[in-house]
């Protein structure tokens, strides 16, 4: 896949593999980056995979 292409919410859940209040809460909280298009929100690929990251990294300290 692609770093610059858009995952849909349950998407974005799947890779994350949690809940859809735990996904909107960091939506909401702008932990995690995303735009709308229209109604529909967005999560860059690369966003998630920076989220992950830096938890990982959080995680070694």
């Amino acid at each position: 896949m692609r770093d610059d292409e858009l995952r849909t919410v349950p998407e974005a859940m799947a890779r994350l593999k949690i809940g859809r209040s735990a996904l909107y809460d960091l939506l909401r909280t702008r932990r995690l980056a995303s735009l709308t298009i229209g109604r529909a929100r967005r999560i860059p690929a690369h966003a998630l995979d920076d989220y992950v990251q830096l938890h990982l990294e959080e995680a070694a300290r």
